[in-house]
């Protein structure tokens, strides 16, 4: 993972704590969604893969039953008695910490007081899940500290409750199962309903490409933002549908066959349950493309991701679509679009390694010229998921 310095980290964790017991050191990646947004809570499908960017943390038993955080890149801290977990309204970034907490305690588990500290290399609020990576390297970390036995996926819905319950954003479950599972060179295929999954090789390097991630410099608080809505609308086009389409459950349920039904949905519904029927479509068909070898194929899916999430679905701006146009303009780029929950954020694209220079170049005065905004642009690779580093020694 990139930016990562376990000493400098054990160092500030040693000099603001220095009287803890073992050090455990955990790092949890972000990730980038390549194909299947909003289809994660209709029990779809999605296609993700975990970057080489994320959350790592420092922590160990501190004896008492409060819980001490501190962040290094917003140079706060929070504590917090366990009998005692409320959410913060001064740093927004404990309430995942806090959640985590929460979560174990309503499992029945008693975690003890905790010193912990936090930094991390992803871009926050960019839509490349920097809480689910927060989320889960809390999870893992607290497992590994009360020598805790859980299975993998337990953990993956431990986390994913700490975001519903406490931080109060309905999100669905494929950010902490990709920042947990995620697998060198490869993304991951997931059921959303089953949980079942495949790590798919993603052949873009060897072919000569990169997943370029473009940041837009729009925040979005998915708390505060219409993401929720959008679930409810999901549910309120799943009732309507059942009156014609009976026995279906969720969106998932709903295939390309079925879009003449869809369609006579009144607005806005008819249109978000278009695009989760469609996007669960394209996902099993950018799968089987790039087990084809078919790049070129995979690239227009995810152009047409993203004129639905657009158009369909509503969750694009104006600057991730100018991001998107300036990267399709770029010749030997495969395929653009938003990626993440949307309202700003993020976007991708597939992009010719030969091209890079020139890529970064035109989007950059393109983008600043036509929103005033700076673009930051990233280049990433599929990465492992969350995993413990060795344990450091306290410093005697």
């Amino acid at each position: 993972m990139r930016a990562l310095n376990h000493e400098r980290l054990v160092e500030e964790f040693q000099a603001r704590f220095p009287r803890s017991g073992p050090i455990q050191i955990v790092e949890a990646p972000g990730r980038v969604n390549l194909l299947g947004e909003h289809t994660d809570y209709n029990a779809g499908f999605v296609f993700p893969m975990a970057i080489d960017a994320g959350i790592q943390l420092a922590g160990a038993l501190n004896g008492t039953a409060q819980v001490n955080l501190y962040s290094l890149d917003y140079a706060a801290q929070e504590s917090f008695l366990l009998k005692e977990i409320v959410p913060s309204k001064e740093n927004s970034w404990a309430n995942y910490v806090k959640g985590v907490f929460r979560e174990f305690q309503k499992l029945g588990r008693e975690p003890q007081g905790v010193d912990l500290v936090i930094t991390g290399s992803v871009p926050q609020g960019a839509g490349l899940s920097s809480s689910a990576a927060l989320e889960v390297g809390t999870a893992l970390l607290l497992t590994a500290l009360h020598n805790w036995q859980l299975e993998t996926r337990d953990l993956v819905k431990l986390a994913q409750r700490a975001e519903n319950d406490f931080v109060g954003v309905a999100c669905g479950i494929m950010d902490q199962f990709a920042s947990l599972m995620g697998r060198e060179s490869h993304a991951l295929f997931l059921d959303c309903r089953s949980l079942e999954y495949a790590a798919v090789p993603l052949p873009l390097a060897e072919r000569g490409y990169a997943v370029a991630v473009l940041n837009s410099g729009v925040r979005r608080g998915l708390a505060s933002s219409q993401y929720n809505i959008r679930r409810r609308q999901c549910e309120e086009a799943v009732q309507l549908l059942q009156e014609k389409l009976p026995g279906i459950t969720s969106l998932r349920d709903v295939g390309p066959e079925h879009l003449a039904v869809v369609n006579q949905l009144p607005e806005p519904l008819k249109r978000r349950a278009r695009h989760v029927v469609t996007e669960n479509a394209r996902v099993l068909q950018g799968v089987a493309a790039l087990q084809a070898g078919d790049l070129e194929e995979f690239g227009r899916l995810v152009s047409a991701s993203h004129a639905s999430l657009r158009d369909d679905f509503e969750v694009s701006c104006r600057e991730l679509d100018i991001l998107v146009e300036l990267a399709l303009e770029v010749p030997g780029v495969l395929g653009s679009r938003m990626t993440g929950a949307g309202f700003g954020g993020c976007t991708i694209a597939l992009v010719p390694r030969s091209s890079l220079p020139t890529f970064e170049e035109q989007i950059r005065i393109e983008y600043q010229r036509r929103t005033g905004l700076p673009a930051e642009i990233f280049t990433f690779r599929p990465a492992p998921g969350a995993r413990l580093i060795a344990a450091a020694r306290p410093r005697s």
